[in-house]
């Protein structure tokens, strides 16, 4: 694997490899070696701009720590359309489950640096839900984000080990299940004019048959 020298600075590219080859195929399998020459630079060029591979891997996690704020989208649309990301992902063929994940699984040293950055990590999705069930008003809406971010994590786990997308939906299934426990409904949508004309036609038609000959 090699970054395109033109494109970026020695950081970026020293970050890119790192980030391609950590994810791929593990923390510790890839050494600083790997990542220098994927990255076409130097050890010491590497070591210039990251002074450890700790310092490298805690930029890799912090670089794929997106900040996810709720959108205008529907709130219920949003939180189910994780778990359809979810399949899409595992679809895909190159998922290999979360980084934070696995990074703390890899390291197992609750004191290094991308611990802090997993939790963290973790958090921000539980209050995005959080953040989205409180505008649904479900009831115990921390509670809630709490068993949908592990639900989520438990389908996230169980796809990747048996490499099987449909588990995603059936977890889809389960968190519509909690959420309309807590009170959130799926919401009827308005028909289209096509579709009223269509219903209000099939239901004069209906009623025509069903009245006594001598009335028509």
């Amino acid at each position: 694997m090699k970054v395109d020298r033109s494109v970026s600075s020695p950081a970026e590219r020293i970050l890119a490899a790192a980030d391609s080859l950590f994810y791929a195929q593990g923390i510790r399998a890839v050494g600083v070696d790997a990542v220098a020459a994927g990255a076409g630079v130097s050890k010491r060029t590497l070591y210039h701009h990251y002074p450890s591979k700790d310092a490298l891997i805690s930029a890799y996690l912090t670089g794929r720590f997106k900040h996810l704020a709720p959108s205008d989208a529907p709130a219920r649309e949003q939180i189910l359309g994780n778990f359809d990301r979810l399949e899409r992902l595992v679809a895909d063929g190159s998922f290999r489950g979360c980084p934070y994940v696995n990074a703390v699984t890899e390291l197992g040293d609750p004191k290094h640096p991308a611990s802090k950055i997993a939790v963290q990590f973790k958090e921000q999705r539980r209050l995005w839900y959080r953040a989205l069930l409180e505008r649904l008003a479900a009831k115990n809406p921390d509670d809630l984000a709490t068993q949908l971010q592990i639900l989520f994590e438990g389908a996230l786990a169980s796809a990747l080990v048996r490499g099987d997308p449909a588990l995603a939906r059936s977890a889809r299934d389960a968190a519509e299940v909690l959420l309309a426990a807590a009170g959130v409904r799926r919401v009827a949508r308005p028909l289209s004019g096509s579709r009223i004309s269509r219903t209000r036609s099939g239901s004069r038609e209906r009623a025509s048959r069903s009245r006594p000959r001598s009335a028509r």
